[in-house]
This record gives structure tokens, sequence and C-alpha cells, in this order.
């Protein structure tokens, strides 16, 4: 499933080629290891909606984040599977769902995305999520908007939303 999601026009334009099926196994084979990402797929009832990302920045490796030397500092990607899901509020409140229950851990400090510089949608739903624009950054993928979303911008966001 994940495999077909990302060959979407609306998710390979922001995500780059689908790995094969058994890359994608090992990416995500190392779920139970302390720092190893964590993959999550998002319901919407009994549906799968989205996939959901998440990682320990400081020590990611690969030329990510170097600088990074908060151990609480977590990243995060994701997508909504659907076209038509678009434009609706539903990525905005996936994000916010998934960064309460980050939070929810009192070792997390702060959490990051790194959307492409020109995916406005992406960096809208993200704001309206709770994170803010730190400033542009070069990653191994290329040019990214690093931005970041603490406790306190998270609860400001829910407020505004309330």
């Amino acid at each position: 499933m994940l495999r077909e999601w990302l060959l979407r026009p609306h998710i390979a334009e922001w995500w780059g080629s689908a790995e094969s099926i058994s890359e994608l196994r090992e990416d995500y084979a190392h779920a139970g290891e302390q720092n190893a990402t964590r993959a999550y797929i998002g319901y919407l009832g009994a549906s799968p909606m989205s996939f959901i990302q998440t990682y320990v920045v400081m020590g990611s490796g690969d030329g990510w984040w170097e600088e990074e030397a908060d151990p609480g500092a977590r990243g995060t990607d994701q997508f909504l599977a659907e076209p038509s899901q678009l434009g609706k509020g539903l990525g905005s409140s996936m994000i916010r769902a998934f960064l309460e229950q980050l939070f929810s851990d009192p070792v997390v400090t702060v959490v990051q995305t790194d959307p492409h510089p020109t995916n406005l949608r992406a960096i809208h739903a993200y704001s309206r999520a709770g994170f803010r624009e730190v400033g542009p950054v070069d990653t191994p993928d290329g040019a990214a908007l690093l931005m970041r979303c603490t406790r306190q911008t998270l609860e400001q966001a829910s407020e505004n939303v309330a």
C-alpha cells in the first residue's frame, strides 16, 4: 500500500521516486531500535488515509541535521494518500493529533519538519498545526524550509482552532 501511495503524482512530486518494496521494508525494519525511524498509517474511520514517520533528529546520520545537539528533538514527515482529501483541513488536523501524541512523551522537546520551500500546501498545513518557520536549509535531498513546533506553539495552534 505504501509503495502504491508513493507512486501517486501528488506524493511523488514532493517525495521523489518510490523505493522498491524491499527497500521500504529495510527502511522501516528497525522500528524497535532506539533511534530508528518509526512509520505509521493514519486512518479516517476504518480507511487508511495517510502516512506519517518520525525519528530522533540528533544522530540521524547520512548528512542530516549534523548540528543538532538536543536529544529530545524529533523529526516528522507525512502525506495524505488521496488527492481528493487535499485542501480540506485533514492534513493539519492529522499533524496536530500526531504532535499531541509525540509531546505526550516528556522526553520530546521539539518536533521539526522540512517541506520543500515551494510546497505551499504542506507549509500551510504545518503552520496551522503549530509549526513555525525557522528558515531555509540545505538538506541531502536539496532545498527545504525548516519548521519547528514546541509544546507552546502546538497549544497556541490548538487554541486558534477551538
